[in-house]
């Protein structure tokens, strides 16, 4: 690493950085996505630390590793990564590869609706970039199966739901605001660590989709239609999430089509904690295992934010880095 150039290119997804590693780094092998995932963890997690640790990251950092996907039926592959390691699933970083790999001509981009396939390690996604006078204005992904594991679970003296939307969230209802900010992030870590000890929550089709990645906590926002709901997402390790959430974002739809607050085809106004907007819905039923699944979209947009070569001085005495939080 000391003698290493790593370049990146970084977007932003409704106010969420996203970090693509673009050169100097052999792409993680393996013959799946999820055998890449490992691979990077076993190998190059240095480069993880290094582009996401202080003082060339921060703890709510993310990026990925673009790699080569499952088979000829894809575009894309693309390994995530955070403060704490590697994530199932990212919907604010599939908005910002497709993005990126149209405006680096990755993959050929044409006036009106482009659609490009994206393996990812919770599975296949659909995606259509909205291209307009040359530009991406908006990418929508539709995302693997997302589905209620439990309902009113207690919590570190909540109650909570946990639903999965490629990765697993526990949901609640409380005040979204940036003041609470300290207080959310103490309260996900105690809810995940709570959930954890006491549930094994794992998909019933792939065990490495498994445990709490976040806790999305959310305020209802004005009467609509459409329903508006904003909130905040706390997740990895005490990692805050600028954007609405992806993947939880689908699982917030899980649980709005459960309970009826949602009627199929209506959109929800996902804002996040800085005011970016996803917008999301319901589009058809699906089953994983016997359970009863719903299959979402979400819809936002991204935008390129610099480009960098990143170094290691071998003298350097904090090496690949370090987080306060």
């Amino acid at each position: 690493m000391s003698d290493a150039l790593v370049r990146a290119i970084d977007y932003h997804t409704g106010g969420e950085p996203f970090r693509i590693v673009t050169g100097g780094v052999e792409p993680p092998r393996g013959a799946t996505i999820l055998d890449k995932r490992r691979d990077a963890l076993e190998r190059l997690d240095h480069v993880r630390r290094l582009l996401v640790y202080e003082p060339r990251g921060h703890a709510d950092m993310y990026g990925c590793f673009v790699v080569e996907p499952n088979d000829d039926g894809a575009d894309l592959g693309v390994v995530f990564f955070h403060n704490a390691g590697y994530s199932t699933a990212c919907g604010h970083g599939t908005i910002a590869l497709v993005t990126w790999a149209l405006d680096e001509g990755i993959v050929p981009r044409r006036e009106g609706e482009n659609r490009v396939v994206v393996d990812v390690p919770s599975g296949r996604l659909e995606t259509w970039a909205r291209v307009e006078g040359g530009r991406v204005r908006s990418v929508r992904f539709r995302n693997v199966p997302s589905y209620v594991w439990a309902e009113g679970l207690e919590a570190a003296g909540r109650r909570v739901d946990v639903a999965f939307g490629g990765a697993f969230y526990a949901s609640l209802e409380e005040r979204v605001e940036r003041a609470e900010l300290p207080r959310l992030i103490e309260l996900g870590r105690a809810i995940k660590r709570a959930l954890e000890a006491a549930h094994e929550i794992v998909h019933p089709l792939e065990p490495e989709l498994r445990d709490v990645y976040g806790v999305i906590f959310w305020q209802e926002e004005g009467e609509g239609p459409p329903l508006t709901q904003r909130n905040v997402a706390v997740f990895a390790d005490g990692e805050v999430d600028r954007s609405p959430c992806g993947s939880g974002t689908s699982a917030r739809l899980a649980l709005l089509d459960r309970s009826g607050r949602l009627p199929r085809g209506e959109e929800l106004r996902h804002l996040s904690i800085v005011g970016s907007e996803f917008r999301g819905r319901v589009v058809g039923d699906a089953e994983i295992a016997g359970i009863p699944a719903v299959v979402t979209e979400v819809e936002g947009s991204a935008y390129c934010t610099g480009e960098h070569v990143f170094t290691l001085d071998p003298d350097d005495p904090l090496g690949e880095g370090f987080l306060l939080r």
